[in-house]
């Protein structure tokens, strides 16, 4: 059974700092490429960070470039965003994402964690 399990949200002031992990299973975590999404209330869903499966080649949406860094731990099955400079418009749901395109296409998600950025 295929899970992603995030934590770590919870309610920072701005200019603080959150480190977000997700934990995977039941799938082949090496082999997935790993995503961070978010959606604001009222707001689509949007790509925060990705991180390739091979070459571990990162890009990053222009919003938090410079500010916050994804990673993973294949040996874990983690996949971790580290948030700095938190600000205010950073506040949504952040959701984990796995994906393994090819013949066939693979795409997980997990049920996401609250990030409130407020003073």
């Amino acid at each position: 059974q295929v899970q992603l399990v995030e934590s770590g949200g919870g309610l920072v002031q701005p200019g603080g700092s959150l480190r977000l992990s997700c934990a995977a299973s039941g799938f082949t975590f090496s082999t997935y490429a790993m995503s961070w999404y978010r959606q604001a209330p009222g707001k689509e869903r949007e790509l925060v960070a990705r991180l390739t499966s091979v070459g571990y080649s990162t890009n990053y949406a222009d919003s938090v470039k410079g500010r916050f860094t994804i990673s993973r731990d294949n040996a874990k099955n983690t996949v971790d965003l580290q948030m700095n400079s938190l600000k205010p418009e950073d506040t949504a749901v952040y959701s984990c994402n796995a994906e393994r395109r090819g013949f066939l296409t693979y795409n997980y998600w997990g049920q996401g964690t609250q990030v409130t950025v407020s003073s």
